[in-house]
Protein backbone atom coordinates (compact mmCIF):
# COMPACT_ATOMS: atom_id res chain seq x y z
CA UNK A 1 0.00 0.00 0.00
CA UNK A 2 1.22 3.62 -0.64
CA UNK A 3 0.05 7.04 0.41
CA UNK A 4 -2.45 6.77 -2.38
CA UNK A 5 -4.59 4.71 -1.25
CA UNK A 6 -5.58 7.00 1.16
CA UNK A 7 -6.49 10.41 -0.55
CA UNK A 8 -8.17 11.93 1.95
CA UNK A 9 -6.65 10.20 5.86
CA UNK A 10 -3.62 11.15 7.47
CA UNK A 11 -2.84 8.65 10.03
CA UNK A 12 -0.05 8.97 12.55
CA UNK A 13 0.39 5.98 14.84
CA UNK A 14 1.77 7.57 18.19
CA UNK A 15 3.71 4.94 20.69
CA UNK A 16 5.08 6.72 24.30
CA UNK A 17 7.99 4.24 25.22
CA UNK A 18 10.06 3.82 28.25
CA UNK A 19 12.00 1.13 28.60
CA UNK A 20 10.65 -1.21 26.08
CA UNK A 21 13.24 -2.21 24.12
CA UNK A 22 12.02 -6.31 24.19
CA UNK A 23 8.60 -5.41 22.91
CA UNK A 24 8.23 -2.44 20.86
CA UNK A 25 10.05 -3.34 16.92
CA UNK A 26 7.54 -5.86 17.28
CA UNK A 27 4.63 -3.70 17.75
CA UNK A 28 6.41 -0.76 15.15
CA UNK A 29 6.45 -3.77 12.74
CA UNK A 30 2.71 -5.04 13.30
CA UNK A 31 1.58 -1.46 12.81
CA UNK A 32 3.38 -1.35 9.99
CA UNK A 33 1.43 -4.45 8.36
CA UNK A 34 -1.74 -3.03 9.52
CA UNK A 35 -1.36 0.30 8.63
CA UNK A 36 0.90 0.28 5.58
CA UNK A 37 0.35 3.94 4.63
CA UNK A 38 0.37 5.28 8.56
CA UNK A 39 3.47 7.11 10.25
CA UNK A 40 4.62 5.52 13.09
CA UNK A 41 6.14 7.65 15.87
CA UNK A 42 8.23 6.37 18.83
CA UNK A 43 8.70 8.94 21.78
CA UNK A 44 11.59 7.64 24.02
CA UNK A 45 11.23 8.90 27.54
CA UNK A 46 14.64 8.57 28.77
CA UNK A 47 14.88 5.04 28.09
CA UNK A 48 17.87 2.66 29.56
CA UNK A 49 17.42 0.21 27.01
CA UNK A 50 17.93 -0.26 23.21
CA UNK A 51 14.25 1.45 23.25
CA UNK A 52 15.30 3.62 20.39
CA UNK A 53 17.65 1.56 18.48
CA UNK A 54 14.86 -1.44 18.01
CA UNK A 55 12.02 1.63 17.00
CA UNK A 56 14.63 2.32 14.34
CA UNK A 57 15.33 -0.76 12.73
CA UNK A 58 12.35 -1.59 12.47
CA UNK A 59 11.24 1.58 10.47
CA UNK A 60 9.88 3.70 13.31
CA UNK A 61 10.61 8.08 13.67
CA UNK A 62 12.02 8.10 16.86
CA UNK A 63 11.76 11.34 18.71
CA UNK A 64 13.44 11.87 22.35
CA UNK A 65 10.96 13.08 25.04
CA UNK A 66 12.94 14.45 28.09
CA UNK A 67 10.32 15.52 30.48
CA UNK A 68 9.85 11.83 32.79
CA UNK A 69 5.70 10.77 32.47
CA UNK A 70 3.74 9.54 30.18
CA UNK A 71 1.33 12.03 30.33
CA UNK A 72 4.26 14.76 29.73
CA UNK A 73 4.65 12.27 26.55
CA UNK A 74 1.58 12.70 25.25
CA UNK A 75 1.50 16.57 25.57
CA UNK A 76 4.62 16.53 23.25
CA UNK A 77 3.09 13.96 20.81
CA UNK A 78 -0.13 16.28 20.68
CA UNK A 79 1.96 19.10 19.96
CA UNK A 80 4.02 17.83 17.44
CA UNK A 81 2.74 15.77 14.94
CA UNK A 82 0.04 17.09 12.97
CA UNK A 83 -2.69 14.15 11.31
CA UNK A 84 -6.01 13.92 10.43
CA UNK A 85 -6.60 10.49 12.47
CA UNK A 86 -4.14 9.86 15.73
CA UNK A 87 -3.54 5.99 17.11
CA UNK A 88 -2.58 5.71 20.67
CA UNK A 89 -0.85 2.83 21.79
CA UNK A 90 1.66 1.36 24.12
CA UNK A 91 5.08 -0.51 23.38
CA UNK A 92 4.70 -3.03 25.56
CA UNK A 93 3.04 -5.18 23.24
CA UNK A 94 -0.51 -6.42 25.09
CA UNK A 95 -2.36 -3.94 22.16
CA UNK A 96 -3.28 -5.63 19.22
CA UNK A 97 -2.21 -3.48 16.36
CA UNK A 98 -4.50 -5.68 13.84
CA UNK A 99 -7.23 -3.74 15.46
CA UNK A 100 -6.33 -0.13 14.39
CA UNK A 101 -7.86 -0.41 11.08
CA UNK A 102 -11.15 -1.11 12.86
CA UNK A 103 -10.79 1.51 15.31
CA UNK A 104 -10.31 4.16 12.64
CA UNK A 105 -13.37 2.34 10.47
CA UNK A 106 -15.12 3.20 13.91
CA UNK A 107 -14.33 6.67 14.75
CA UNK A 108 -14.93 7.61 10.96
CA UNK A 109 -18.20 6.14 10.39
CA UNK A 110 -19.39 6.66 13.94
CA UNK A 111 -18.27 10.66 13.54
CA UNK A 112 -16.76 9.78 16.73
CA UNK A 113 -14.11 12.21 18.42
CA UNK A 114 -12.08 9.16 20.33
CA UNK A 115 -12.20 5.74 19.92
CA UNK A 116 -11.36 3.11 22.82
CA UNK A 117 -10.14 0.00 22.62
CA UNK A 118 -11.73 -1.28 25.61
CA UNK A 119 -9.49 -4.49 27.03
CA UNK A 120 -11.57 -7.50 27.51
CA UNK A 121 -11.57 -9.31 30.81
CA UNK A 122 -9.03 -6.81 32.24
CA UNK A 123 -11.24 -6.44 35.28
CA UNK A 124 -10.76 -9.86 36.27
CA UNK A 125 -7.08 -10.28 35.17
CA UNK A 126 -4.64 -7.07 34.58
CA UNK A 127 -1.74 -8.85 35.33
CA UNK A 128 -1.79 -8.35 38.62
CA UNK A 129 -4.54 -8.78 41.69
CA UNK A 130 -4.04 -4.90 42.68
CA UNK A 131 -4.53 -3.74 39.63
CA UNK A 132 -7.82 -5.65 38.41
CA UNK A 133 -9.11 -4.38 41.59
CA UNK A 134 -8.01 -1.06 40.87
CA UNK A 135 -9.56 -1.23 37.23
CA UNK A 136 -12.83 -2.44 38.96
CA UNK A 137 -12.77 0.33 41.74
CA UNK A 138 -11.65 3.69 39.43
CA UNK A 139 -14.10 2.71 36.69
CA UNK A 140 -17.20 2.52 39.33
CA UNK A 141 -15.67 5.72 40.96
CA UNK A 142 -15.52 7.64 37.34
CA UNK A 143 -19.18 6.25 36.29
CA UNK A 144 -20.48 7.64 39.49
CA UNK A 145 -18.98 11.05 39.48
CA UNK A 146 -18.59 11.94 35.07
CA UNK A 147 -20.97 10.01 33.38
CA UNK A 148 -21.32 5.95 31.90
CA UNK A 149 -19.45 6.67 28.75
CA UNK A 150 -16.93 4.54 29.11
CA UNK A 151 -16.01 1.37 30.74
CA UNK A 152 -12.45 1.40 30.41
CA UNK A 153 -10.73 4.67 31.30
CA UNK A 154 -7.27 3.44 31.46
CA UNK A 155 -7.30 1.74 28.49
CA UNK A 156 -4.21 3.02 26.53
CA UNK A 157 -5.35 1.98 23.05
CA UNK A 158 -7.33 5.14 21.62
CA UNK A 159 -8.05 6.71 18.11
CA UNK A 160 -8.36 10.43 18.48
CA UNK A 161 -9.47 12.73 15.39
CA UNK A 162 -7.28 16.05 14.78
CA UNK A 163 -10.28 18.34 16.99
CA UNK A 164 -9.64 16.11 20.04
CA UNK A 165 -5.81 15.93 19.55
CA UNK A 166 -4.71 19.63 19.04
CA UNK A 167 -8.17 20.73 21.82
CA UNK A 168 -7.14 18.70 24.74
CA UNK A 169 -5.08 19.89 27.48
CA UNK A 170 -3.13 17.29 28.62
CA UNK A 171 -2.60 18.65 31.98
CA UNK A 172 -1.48 15.31 33.42
CA UNK A 173 1.95 14.01 33.61
CA UNK A 174 2.10 10.66 34.67
CA UNK A 175 -0.73 7.57 34.09
CA UNK A 176 -3.24 9.63 34.76
CA UNK A 177 -3.70 10.92 31.36
CA UNK A 178 -6.02 8.15 30.37
CA UNK A 179 -8.27 9.37 32.86
CA UNK A 180 -7.57 13.07 32.16
CA UNK A 181 -9.00 12.12 28.28
CA UNK A 182 -12.46 10.55 29.49
CA UNK A 183 -12.93 13.03 31.44
CA UNK A 184 -11.97 15.85 28.87
CA UNK A 185 -14.80 14.10 26.35
CA UNK A 186 -17.27 13.47 29.14
CA UNK A 187 -17.57 17.40 30.55
CA UNK A 188 -17.17 18.47 26.53
CA UNK A 189 -20.07 15.90 25.79
CA UNK A 190 -18.01 14.81 22.84
CA UNK A 191 -18.88 12.06 20.71
CA UNK A 192 -17.05 8.74 21.80
CA UNK A 193 -17.36 5.11 20.96
CA UNK A 194 -15.58 2.23 22.14
CA UNK A 195 -14.27 -1.66 20.75
CA UNK A 196 -13.60 -4.52 22.37
CA UNK A 197 -10.73 -6.70 22.05
CA UNK A 198 -8.60 -9.26 24.14
CA UNK A 199 -6.07 -7.98 26.06
CA UNK A 200 -2.24 -9.10 25.43
CA UNK A 201 0.65 -10.29 27.49
CA UNK A 202 4.16 -8.77 28.09
CA UNK A 203 6.77 -10.48 26.81
CA UNK A 204 8.51 -12.27 28.83
CA UNK A 205 11.33 -10.27 30.42
CA UNK A 206 9.35 -7.36 30.90
CA UNK A 207 8.29 -5.03 33.41
CA UNK A 208 5.03 -3.01 34.06
CA UNK A 209 5.87 0.16 34.85
CA UNK A 210 2.90 0.86 37.10
CA UNK A 211 2.91 0.76 40.93
CA UNK A 212 -0.60 -0.10 42.23
CA UNK A 213 -0.74 1.87 44.89
CA UNK A 214 1.25 5.07 44.00
CA UNK A 215 -0.12 5.14 40.93
CA UNK A 216 -3.72 4.20 42.06
CA UNK A 217 -3.49 7.56 44.49
CA UNK A 218 -2.04 9.91 41.86
CA UNK A 219 -5.18 9.07 39.62
CA UNK A 220 -7.78 9.06 42.99
CA UNK A 221 -6.43 12.80 43.09
CA UNK A 222 -6.69 13.19 39.61
CA UNK A 223 -9.93 12.23 39.77
CA UNK A 224 -10.72 14.90 43.13
CA UNK A 225 -8.61 17.36 41.11
CA UNK A 226 -11.20 17.19 37.99
CA UNK A 227 -14.37 16.60 39.75
CA UNK A 228 -13.55 20.31 40.99
CA UNK A 229 -12.35 21.84 37.98
CA UNK A 230 -15.17 20.61 35.80
CA UNK A 231 -18.13 19.81 38.57
CA UNK A 232 -17.43 22.15 41.50
CA UNK A 233 -21.00 22.76 42.71
CA UNK A 234 -20.98 19.17 43.22
CA UNK A 235 -17.67 18.94 44.49
CA UNK A 236 -17.73 21.84 47.46
CA UNK A 237 -21.49 20.72 48.13
CA UNK A 238 -20.36 17.55 49.31
CA UNK A 239 -17.65 19.41 51.26
CA UNK A 240 -20.13 21.58 52.74
CA UNK A 241 -22.59 18.75 54.04
CA UNK A 242 -19.39 16.45 55.14
CA UNK A 243 -18.74 19.81 57.57
CA UNK A 244 -22.50 20.71 58.16
CA UNK A 245 -23.00 16.84 59.37
CA UNK A 246 -19.97 16.92 62.02
CA UNK A 247 -21.26 20.41 63.14
CA UNK A 248 -24.45 18.64 63.71
CA UNK A 249 -23.20 15.79 65.83
CA UNK A 250 -20.81 18.08 67.66
CA UNK A 251 -23.83 20.58 68.44
CA UNK A 252 -26.58 18.30 69.12
CA UNK A 253 -25.55 17.28 72.82
CA UNK A 254 -25.09 21.24 73.82
CA UNK A 255 -28.65 22.05 72.32
CA UNK A 256 -29.82 19.43 74.25
CA UNK A 257 -28.07 20.48 77.82
CA UNK A 258 -28.91 24.10 76.93
CA UNK A 259 -32.74 23.52 76.74
CA UNK A 260 -32.70 21.77 79.73
CA UNK A 261 -30.08 23.30 82.28
CA UNK A 262 -30.09 26.79 80.33
CA UNK A 263 -26.48 26.14 80.45
CA UNK A 264 -23.47 25.64 78.13
CA UNK A 265 -20.40 23.59 79.94
CA UNK A 266 -18.63 22.76 76.90
CA UNK A 267 -18.24 26.34 74.92
CA UNK A 268 -14.73 25.24 73.33
CA UNK A 269 -17.11 22.03 71.29
CA UNK A 270 -19.82 24.77 70.64
CA UNK A 271 -17.31 27.02 68.84
CA UNK A 272 -16.17 24.36 67.16
CA UNK A 273 -19.14 23.02 65.64
CA UNK A 274 -19.66 26.63 64.73
CA UNK A 275 -16.78 27.15 62.84
CA UNK A 276 -17.33 24.08 61.18
CA UNK A 277 -21.23 25.30 60.18
CA UNK A 278 -19.47 28.68 59.06
CA UNK A 279 -17.24 26.73 56.70
CA UNK A 280 -20.18 24.58 55.44
CA UNK A 281 -21.80 27.87 54.64
CA UNK A 282 -18.62 29.41 52.57
CA UNK A 283 -18.25 26.02 50.84
CA UNK A 284 -21.33 26.17 49.60
CA UNK A 285 -21.07 29.50 48.39
CA UNK A 286 -17.96 28.72 46.70
CA UNK A 287 -19.36 25.90 44.71
CA UNK A 288 -22.11 28.17 43.67
CA UNK A 289 -19.99 30.91 42.23
CA UNK A 290 -17.41 28.48 40.67
CA UNK A 291 -20.04 26.99 39.17
CA UNK A 292 -20.83 29.67 36.95
CA UNK A 293 -16.68 30.00 36.33
CA UNK A 294 -16.58 26.64 35.26
CA UNK A 295 -19.62 27.04 33.08
CA UNK A 296 -17.74 29.48 31.25
CA UNK A 297 -14.89 27.64 31.02
CA UNK A 298 -16.43 24.95 29.38
CA UNK A 299 -18.32 26.80 26.81
CA UNK A 300 -14.82 28.35 26.18
CA UNK A 301 -13.24 24.76 25.57
CA UNK A 302 -16.07 23.80 23.46
CA UNK A 303 -15.29 26.47 21.32
CA UNK A 304 -11.91 26.45 20.95
CA UNK A 305 -13.12 22.95 19.80
CA UNK A 306 -14.97 23.52 17.41
CA UNK A 307 -12.17 26.46 15.88
CA UNK A 308 -10.41 23.47 15.05
CA UNK A 309 -10.83 22.61 11.23
CA UNK A 310 -12.00 19.08 11.11
CA UNK A 311 -9.52 16.25 9.21
CA UNK A 312 -9.90 16.07 5.68
CA UNK A 313 -11.51 12.57 6.25
CA UNK A 314 -14.19 13.46 8.34
CA UNK A 315 -16.85 14.55 5.86
CA UNK A 316 -20.30 12.97 4.88
CA UNK A 317 -23.41 13.07 4.90
CA UNK A 318 -26.09 12.82 7.33
CA UNK A 319 -23.88 12.15 10.52
CA UNK A 320 -22.05 9.34 8.96
CA UNK A 321 -19.71 8.72 6.49
CA UNK A 322 -20.32 7.89 2.83
CA UNK A 323 -19.47 4.53 1.64
CA UNK A 324 -17.76 5.31 -1.91
CA UNK A 325 -15.15 3.73 -3.51
CA UNK A 326 -12.54 6.30 -2.41
CA UNK A 327 -14.07 6.46 0.84
CA UNK A 328 -11.25 6.10 3.65
CA UNK A 329 -13.67 3.94 5.57
CA UNK A 330 -14.46 1.91 3.00
CA UNK A 331 -10.74 0.84 2.88
CA UNK A 332 -10.37 0.81 6.25
CA UNK A 333 -12.87 -1.99 6.37
CA UNK A 334 -11.63 -4.21 3.23
CA UNK A 335 -8.09 -3.48 5.50
CA UNK A 336 -9.72 -4.78 8.82
CA UNK A 337 -10.42 -8.24 6.89
CA UNK A 338 -7.71 -8.81 4.33
CA UNK A 339 -5.57 -8.27 8.00
CA UNK A 340 -7.93 -10.20 10.15
CA UNK A 341 -8.60 -7.40 12.26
Amino acid sequence: MTDTDLPRLNIAVLLPCYNEGKSIASVVIGFRKALPSARIYVYDNNSSDDTSSQAAFAGATVVPSRRQGKGNVVRQMFADIEADVYIMADGDGTYDPSAAPRMIDTLLADRADMVVGTRRNVTEDAGRNGHAFGNRLFNKIYRALFGSEFTDIFSGYRAFTRRFAKSFPASSPGFEIETEMSVHASSLRLPVSEIEFDYGRRVEGSESKLSTFRDGFRILRMMGMLMKETKPFAFFSAVSAVLFGTATLLSLPILVEYFETGLVSRMPTWMLAMTLTLGAMMSFTAGVILDSLARSRIEQKRIHYLSIAPARGEGGIGGRMQRTEDDPATYLQDLSRKTGA
